[in-house]
């Protein structure tokens, strides 16, 4: 993806202001096309995320990363959806260091997304990185377009990306349940 124009948001930004009858130039605003370049250029990070894994030759039967934080951007209206994602996957002879599946998370968060995308994409890159068929990949988020807008309901959205035994295999499955679920939005759906 080409790199962010921040000029172009720049003055997009103004023609908005100025489209809803604000005044770009009053002491409150007239940083504000600058600070939302900033922040878009932040918050799309993603695109320019490299692949770069480390792995180590312990054997494990399971891991389970649990309660990963992110924060993300609806592409239908550029309104935030923000929460947990839980990953796991059975190892195959390695393991993926555990913040390589934490930046693998944000990678795909930080881009203009849908929720069921990017667990898709999670769950992909997660078996690229690990070499195992065997993964889980489970978000859970409130989506402000459903919150501040529309049915005006913040009900959190629960996606699940099964592969290989996760998908075969019910008590596999239910186990990550169980281990995720002190972790689950669901259950705490204040993100602090």
């Amino acid at each position: 993806m080409p790199r962010i124009d921040k000029r172009k948001i720049e003055e997009a930004v103004r023609m908005i202001l100025e489209a809803i009858g604000e005044d770009p130039e009053r002491e409150g605003l007239r940083e504000t096309p600058r600070r939302v370049a900033d922040m878009l250029e932040e918050l799309l990070s993603g695109y320019d995320a490299g692949e770069e894994y480390a792995w180590f030759t312990e054997q494990s039967d399971l891991v389970v990363v649990s309660g990963i934080r992110f924060y993300s951007l609806c592409e239908h209206h550029l309104l935030p959806f923000y929460g947990v994602a839980h990953v796991a996957y059975l190892p195959k002879g390695k393991v993926i260091g555990l913040s390589k599946i934490v930046r693998i998370v944000h990678k795909y968060a930080r881009r203009l997304q849908i929720q069921e995308r990017m667990t898709e994409q999670i769950a992909d890159e997660v078996q690229k990185a690990t070499g195992s068929e065997d993964v889980m990949v489970v978000t859970e988020a409130i989506h402000l377009c459903m919150a501040m807008r529309g049915v005006k309901t913040p009900a959190p959205t629960v996606v699940a990306a099964l592969r290989g035994e996760f998908r075969r295999d019910p008590w596999l499955k239910k186990e990550v349940y169980d281990i995720i679920s002190p972790y689950r939005l669901t259950r705490h759906p204040r993100l602090d």
